[in-house]
């Protein structure tokens, strides 16, 4: 069985997907992308991990900022 990483996803669609995957390394850059994308990290390191990510999983990455610029409209009100 899969061992969840301790953040826990925010997103439907992560947490869509996190149920489709069976090892740690997805789930860790799911949940990698989808805090990137809450809180942009500074470095080039952290950008190319996000772009690879994106690369993989174009629509996934859509779904995911559009869920948070989604939320964040609904907090800014």
């Amino acid at each position: 069985m899969m061992m969840l990483p301790a953040a826990l996803p925010r997103t439907e669609a992560v947490r869509r997907a996190l149920r489709m995957f069976n090892d740690e390394r997805s789930a860790w850059d799911l949940l990698f992308l989808e805090a990137w994308e809450m809180e942009p990290a500074p470095g080039a390191a952290a950008a190319l991990r996000v772009g690879q990510i994106r690369r993989a999983n174009p629509e996934l990455a859509a779904e995911v900022r559009a869920e948070i610029a989604s939320a964040r409209k609904l907090r800014r009100r």
